[in-house]
């Protein structure tokens, strides 16, 4: 007998989530960075083992909505709890509980799923750091098990599996058993390249951007040239995106065209070019556009 299910990963930005997502799922579906609202979409990771297919969705971090962009995520982050059979809060080990934790963990109790708490990056705390976090995580009163874990080294990530795995609900595969997740390649590629020019820019830009692929196209068999357009909120932006004499523009081109060869496993051109959409987050007809829902 199958069982199958969808589990809604919740935390505040930055605890993780994407991490843990890549760990369970075994491959690189979700990217990776310590900048707020790097995730804008709700990911899905898919892992099958023997009987069970579990379908981690990796939820935008939650937080008061500022834009259309940002109300746009805090309505996917309640539609996917609505879907989801069970839900993971990730905690940041490292930062303790706190206001926003707790917040996020009444939205949970209130979304009548059973919920299983992880605390994260506990490899970078002593023994008695992680019995302080973890008898913070248990007062906050979600009946469900707790986890210390390491979503970057994997500590504790095959129990925490192994348990989600156990609570699935009985029923056929929802994706056929080869899947890693549902993104478009589109989507997934232009991911890849945002990930390059958020690690490169630090606070300068990693709000203020937003990558669309144009077109991909095999030129011969063993390279695909792959055309990207990053989206800026103002000139300024466009011109530290660029950097002096094309240096920083060349840098994320030379990352990005790194990973995308890496999931494409193929050599890959990549033609970046940079335009300015003033106040694109909070341009509902660009975010329709932009396939952010």
């Amino acid at each position: 007998m199958t069982s199958s299910g969808f589990v809604a990963l919740a935390g505040r930005p930055n605890v993780g989530k994407s991490t843990l997502v890549n760990a369970i799922v075994g491959n690189k579906v979700a990217i990776v960075s310590d900048r707020p609202q790097t995730t804008r979409r709700a990911i899905r990771g898919v892992r099958s083992e023997g009987d069970h297919q579990i379908v981690i969705v990796d939820l935008p971090g939650i937080q008061r909505p500022r834009d259309a962009l940002t109300s746009r995520m805090a309505g996917r982050v309640e539609h996917e709890l609505g879907d989801a059979d069970l839900a993971l809060l990730v905690l940041n080990g490292e930062q303790g509980v706190g206001p926003g934790d707790r917040f996020i963990a009444s939205t949970l109790a209130q979304a009548s799923i059973p919920v299983t708490i992880a605390v994260n990056k506990v490899d970078r705390l002593s023994r008695a750091q992680i019995v302080e976090v973890l008898q913070a995580a248990a007062a906050l009163e979600l009946d469900g098990e707790l986890f210390p874990i390491s979503a970057r080294s994997g500590q504790g990530v095959s129990e925490l599996l192994k348990h989600l795995l156990s609570a699935l609900p009985t029923g056929p595969f929802l994706y056929e058993d080869r899947a890693i997740s549902d993104q478009p390649q589109s989507v997934l590629l232009a991911e890849l390249v945002r990930e390059a020019v958020i690690r490169r820019t630090f606070q300068e830009i990693p709000h203020a951007v937003e990558v669309v692929i144009e077109e991909v196209e095999r030129l011969r068999p063993g390279l695909t040239r792959v055309q990207a357009l990053i989206w800026v909120e103002n000139a300024s932006q466009k011109g530290i995106l660029i950097g002096s004499h094309g240096r920083m523009i060349k840098a994320i081109g030379i990352a990005a065209r790194r990973e995308l060869e890496r999931e494409l496993g193929e050599q890959v051109h990549l033609d970046l070019s940079v335009r300015v959409r003033r106040d694109w987050r909070a341009d509902e007809s660009m975010l329709d556009r932009l396939g952010i829902t």
